[in-house]
Formats: structure tokens, C-alpha cells, sequence
């Protein structure tokens, strides 16, 4: 009975379970097209044999750079069957450290749309692991011309769908999630099948989803809040999902009336931009009931909820740690990330590793109490991964405090990393690309309040002696080299950086001068970035 526990636990398992429930009922809705439990686990079939065919085995990884479509999901589900391992890459990602993206994880095969071949080609040269590229081509532009073996993935998939079956057990790994580097290059989190599912049921459980549900799923894929908080909770559930190719503020609350969807995860800056829309006498008048995610500012929370007749559940968390904060629907709180979860052990510390009381800010430390609920390792970083679980606890990096009744609230960074639009940032790979223009001597990223409720990233830098630079130019370097996400807004130019006495950069002493009289605003100046 055990084994058969730690088998069932497993992403293709759920699906097989609804198809032997539901049949084909529907499932999923993609623009016009609809998609149900059986046609979602015959398309996973196809990919698994399709890959298998090609020689992927349980344990390789496979990289997948696409935009929001079907074949995404139908893409994790097949990688489940063979335990496979995804790696959602970021589409919006380039240069080196795209190149990085592919490189670390040691994938095998690459899947990318054909939209993005203008950013592979230039660094496919250099992921000397990745040994075929397959193609997806979406807008019928055929195959293009690169330096790795090719596959069309209309050839990959037109098979039967008949594979060998491999064991896959709840502590295997699924994927691995980058999360944001700030003194080194991003980590990539290593997600055992477990996660996925126990990220789920806490899900189902916050917001009490039952098979009349349609949750509205917008976030990018590559994601894991669209993957675990959104799809999975949706699939085990009986719920129904919508897949929207993105979020856009101007469709959303018509897409929601036309599915009927009832739930939407969002993240801290959609909230202001979904209220500076102007009111209308039937903003309430929509089928969302609840809206689930993180950093609502505080000063609009109620306002908010009043006026688009929705409950907002605010929850606190990480690729690497799950959900180990959580309000539910019928205990919230304005500015809270709810309480700790009774299958996590949850302490805030000072500097010494002292734990703090009440109203007293300090780092967060987690543990669980449940197998398989956290990452398993930084993937080929064992260093990092020791230095995260110090004291046998994970140290998140995050400053939180928490009151006399139990709530917690986020206070703010420890780390350097930035978060814009629902995007976590690498100060480290901002710098990384600033600091390769030739002009610049040195420079430091840093977190500046946004009027939208999250991050807006600032540069400060010096130059090398006898250099100019104008943060046009700047810009022009940025968008050659960098997501758009990650260009930033603000640039200040100065003749030097704060240091400490060992020639580190205070960037604490910049955060505290903030946006100054001589720093130059990015969209205030007109300035268009590239996408």
C-alpha cells in the first residue's frame, strides 16, 4: 500500500485518475479551442513516445522555451510519464544568460517555438549540452537554419502515443524552477513530483475549489505559479482551467465572463493596474469569487475587493519552500500573508540566529513536515543548497514579522533581488550585462518602490576614467543583451559608489538616497524598450 502512495503521487497519475472519473469531459480552454482529460493524456502520450523514440530517459532534462499554448501543458504532463525533468525557460531571456539557462541544468533537448530563434541562434553555439533542438512552429515560418540536429515537432508527436512506461516515484524530480540570483548566477531549484501536488491541495484547500470552478490561468507557464497554483490545483479538483496566452488588464474581465472562470492568481502589481481602470456601475458584475496571491497593497485591499465583489486571499511563498504562509476565505486580513501552515515550522531571527517576538522584523526560517513539499537540492550547487539550510533550517532570504495573534507580515528584502511586474530579477545578471559595456567601471542594481506596487530597477554606475556614456545609450546596450523585464528604468551616473571599508558596495546607502535629482527616469525621458 505504501508503494502504491508514493506512485500515485505523481503529475500523469492525477490526469489518469480524471480520465477514468470524467472520460473526455472538458478541462481546458485555449481561445477557441477546447481541450478534455482524455485529449489532454492522448497528446501527452504522443510526446512521450515521441521523446522517448529520440532517446530521452527518466532523469534527463528538457528545456522548453515557449509562450503560453497547449502544447506546454500537454508537454508536462508527457515529461511526467517518462520521468523526465522540464525546464521552463523564460522567454523573454537572451544572451549569455540564456546561454547559462540551458547550459547549467546539463538539458538534452531543447523545445523552443520558432518565434524565439532569433535569440537561440546566436547562443546555441556555445550549450555544447544541448544535442537537438525541436522545433515548434506555430505561425508556418518552417524550419530554421541552426548550428544542432533539428526535429519538427509535428514529426516528434505523429505516433500512437505508445510507450515504454517507467517508474516514477513522488520523490523524483519534475523540473527545475530559476529563481533569481543575487550574489551569483540564478539558482535552479530542483521540484520533486510531490510538490507539485501537496502545492495543489494547500491551493484547493485556501480556496475551497470544487468541481464548478474555472480558474483563469494568465501567468506565464514558465512559471511555477501557473503550473502548481494554477494548472494542478485546477486538474485535482475536478475544476475546469482557461489558458490565456498572457494577462492583459483590457481583456481580462472579459475573458472571465465569457469562460465563467471564478478564480484568478495574481501577483502584487495586477491589482493597482486592474484598479486604475475606470469605474463602472457593473465592475462586480463577474463570476470571480476569489482572487488568490501576493503583495496586494494594502491601502486599496478592501476597496478593491468591494468593488469587483471578489474575497482576496494573500499568500506568502517561494519556488523553493512552497506555501508555508496562507490566509483562507474565511480569515484575512489586510497587509497579511496569513498565518503559518500546520505542516510547516516557521521562526524570524535576528542577525544572530536569535528568534525574535512579536512586531520584531527579522529573516524568515522554514522547515516542513511533510516529504517531498520542498526543492530537493540548487541543482549543481551543493554550496548553495548547504548555505540555504543553515541550522538545518531554510533561510529564505526575507525579512517578516508577525503579531500577537498569529499574522505574519512581509517587511522586505534581505537579499538583492528585485521583483518587476510578477518578474524576479537578478541584480546580479543587471550588473553582469551593465558592467560589460565598455564605458562602465562598475555599477550596482537596486530596488526602487514602483507606483504599481512592486520593484522598478535602478542603475547606479561610475564610469572608467576619461569615458561618456548618456542613458540612451545605455538603454541600447540593455536591450540587446537583456529581457525587457530587466532593463532598467532608472539610471544615475556618479562619480563613485558607496563602499565599506573592504571595498564593497553599500547599496544599502543607495536604496536609502533612492531617486535622485540627477537620476534619469527611463519613461518620464519617453523612452520605448524593445520586446
Amino acid at each position: 500500500m505504501v508503494r502504491d502512495h508514493i506512485r500515485k503521487r505523481v503529475i500523469h497519475k492525477v490526469l489518469d485518475q480524471q480520465v477514468k472519473k470524467y472520460g473526455n469531459r472538458t478541462f481546458m480552454y485555449f481561445k477557441d479551442s477546447e481541450f478534455g482529460y482524455e485529449d489532454l493524456n492522448q497528446r501527452a502520450n504522443r510526446i512521450a513516445c515521441g521523446l522517448q523514440r529520440l532517446g530521452i530517459e527518466k532523469g534527463d532534462k528538457v528545456a522548453i522555451m515557449l509562450p503560453n499554448c497547449p502544447e506546454f501543458v500537454f508537454l508536462m504532463v508527457g515529461l511526467s510519464k517518462l520521468g523526465a525533468v522540464e525546464v521552463p525557460i523564460n522567454t523573454a531571456h537572451k544572451g549569455d544568460l540564456l546561454t547559462y539557462m540551458l547550459d547549467n541544468p546539463d538539458a538534452r533537448v531543447l523545445i523552443a517555438a520558432n518565434q524565439f530563434m532569433d535569440r537561440l541562434k546566436p547562443i546555441l553555439p556555445d550549450a555544447r549540452k544541448i544535442e537537438r533542438v525541436i522545433v515548434v512552429d506555430f505561425e508556418g515560418e518552417g524550419m530554421p537554419e541552426l548550428d544542432k540536429p533539428l526535429e519538427d515537432w509535428a514529426d516528434v508527436i505523429n505516433n500512437d502515443g505508445s510507450y515504454e512506461p517507467v517508474d516514477v516515484l513522488w520523490s523524483d524530480p519534475y523540473g527545475i524552477m530559476y529563481t533569481s540570483g543575487t550574489t551569483g548566477p540564478s539558482k535552479g531549484v530542483l521540484l520533486p513530483q510531490n510538490y507539485a501536488l501537496y502545492m495543489g491541495e494547500i491551493i484547493i484547500e485556501a480556496a475551497e475549489y470544487s468541481e464548478s470552478d474555472c480558474l483563469y490561468n494568465a501567468l506565464p507557464f514558465f512559471h511555477g505559479n501557473a503550473q502548481v497554483l494554477s494548472f494542478m490545483p485546477a486538474l485535482m479538483s475536478d475544476a475546469r482551467m482557461v489558458l490565456a496566452e498572457r494577462f492583459s488588464a483590457s481583456r481580462f474581465w472579459g475573458d472571465v465572463k465569457h469562460y465563467g472562470c471564478t478564480e484568478f492568481n495574481y501577483l502584487g502589481g495586477i491589482i493597482p493596474i486592474l484598479s486604475k481602470a475606470d469605474p463602472k456601475p457593473d465592475d462586480a458584475d463577474n463570476p470571480i469569487r476569489v482572487m488568490l496571491g501576493a503583495a496586494a497593497p494594502k491601502d486599496i485591499f478592501e476597496a478593491f475587493e468591494k468593488r469587483f465583489g471578489v474575497k482576496l486571499v494573500e499568500v506568502y511563498g517561494m519556488n523553493e519552500i512552497g506555501l508555508p504562509l496562507m490566509a483562507n476565505l474565511n480569515d484575512r486580513r489586510p497587509g497579511s500573508c496569513g498565518k503559518v501552515r500546520p505542516d510547516y515550522i516557521v521562526k524570524v531571527v535576528d542577525d544572530d540566529g536569535l528568534e525574535v517576538g512579536p512586531n520584531t522584523p527579522g529573516e524568515m526560517l522554514v522547515r516542513p513536515l511533510k516529504p517531498y513539499s520542498m526543492l530537493l537540492e540548487y541543482y549543481r550547487m551543493p554550496g548553495k543548497t548547504i548555505e540555504s539550510w543553515q541550522d538545518l533550517w531554510f533561510h529564505t532570504g526575507d525579512f517578516a514579522e508577525y503579531d500577537d495573534k498569529g499574522y505574519f507580515y512581509f517587511v522586505d528584502r534581505k537579499k538583492d533581488a528585485l521583483r518587476r511586474r510578477g518578474e524576479n530579477i537578478s541584480s546580479y545578471e543587471v550588473e553582469k550585462v551593465i558592467n560589460l559595456h565598455p564605458s562602465v567601471l562598475e555599477s550596482a542594481a537596486i530596488a526602487v518602490k514602483s507606483e504599481l506596487g512592486e520593484d522598478e530597477v535602478m542603475i547606479c554606475l561610475t564610469l572608467k576614467e576619461g569615458q561618456s556614456l548618456t542613458p540612451q545609450e545605455l538603454m541600447a546596450h540593455c536591450e540587446e543583451r537583456m529581457a525587457y523585464f530587466m532593463v532598467p528604468r532608472y539610471v544615475r551616473i556618479m562619480d563613485k559608489l558607496p563602499k565599506t571599508p573592504t571595498e564593497r558596495i553599500q547599496k544599502v546607502k543607495l536604496r536609502e538616497e533612492g531617486i535622485t535629482k540627477d537620476t534619469w527616469d527611463r519613461e518620464a525621458a519617453g523612452y520605448k524598450i524593445k520586446r
